[in-house]
């Protein structure tokens, strides 16, 4: 079996995160980046199947600029077998849309994927929707939101857990799978596990290689654009109210005018 993980190399969210001035486009390269948490459930779930006893080939495969591949660095210290980078400067302000169809065309170029996992979102995007883009270019089943997957043979089992219900859904292989942060708790990398993937080997392909159009991507080919930026207002000082004994009312009057009562 060959499952392939999809990793994102983002901006820390605990950093000071910004857009550049000059196209709106997310600054990577003034932030400290690392590999999306959410993505880090479904590397886990590729390592559990393998550990179930199947024989599995996992490939971490991520998209983005030079120093993306520090996201495939993360995946194969946890345990997967190799890695694919697409870098390519037309690729730069690609949007949902465009990921989707480049991703398509790396798995595609792969071959033989039986399953692709996935986290459910990045955690700078916070979309949510490429799995399933991904999954219409590739022509597969889609399941999402999955908070316990059992793979047997040619088939998935999904638990995918909603506010009121759960439901359990089948899908035949090869599909692909978008995982919550409720599927597992990921590893960390062993000391053997860190120096065993300074020997994995990593390749890199250009949109060329996967015969991917640099004009359809990239911010000339978008079809989302971030228009304006506006930097979130600091926080107003609170409202002091000082009880002399009729504190109550003021405190009434106060959530009143705020239409909280």
């Amino acid at each position: 079996m060959k499952i392939v993980t999809l990793v994102k190399h983002v901006p820390d969210a605990t950093a000071d995160r910004s857009f550049t001035a000059a196209d709106n486009t997310t600054d990577r390269a003034g932030v400290d980046g690392l590999l999306s948490e959410l993505d880090e459930y479904a590397v886990e779930e590729a390592l559990k199947v393998a550990d179930a006893g199947e024989d599995v080939e996992i490939v971490a495969l991520t998209m983005g600029p030079d120093g993306a591949d520090a996201a495939l660095k993360k995946a194969l210290q946890m345990g997967a077998d190799s890695g694919v980078h697409v870098v390519d400067d037309s690729l730069h302000g690609s949007d949902a849309l465009a990921t989707a169809r480049v991703l398509a065309a790396a798995v595609t170029k792969i071959g033989d994927v039986d399953l692709v996992l996935t986290g459910m979102a990045s955690t700078d995007g916070a979309m949510s929707v490429v799995p399933a883009m991904l999954a219409e270019h590739l022509g597969l089943a889609h399941v999402g939101f999955v908070g316990e997957l059992a793979v047997d043979g040619a088939t998935v089992t999904a638990r995918r857990d909603g506010d009121t219900a759960s439901e359990t859904i089948e899908a035949a292989l090869p599909a692909v799978v978008a995982v919550t942060d409720q599927i597992n708790e990921p590893r960390y990398p062993s000391f053997k596990g860190i120096m065993a993937a300074k020997k994995k080997p990593v390749e890199s392909w250009s949109l060329a290689d996967l015969g991917v159009d640099g004009g359809s991507v990239g911010l000339g080919g978008a079809a989302t654009v971030v228009r304006e930026v506006v930097k979130r207002p600091e926080r107003a000082a609170g409202t002091v109210v000082t009880d002399e004994g009729d504190g109550g009312v003021k405190l009434a009057e106060f959530l009143a005018a705020q239409k909280l009562i």
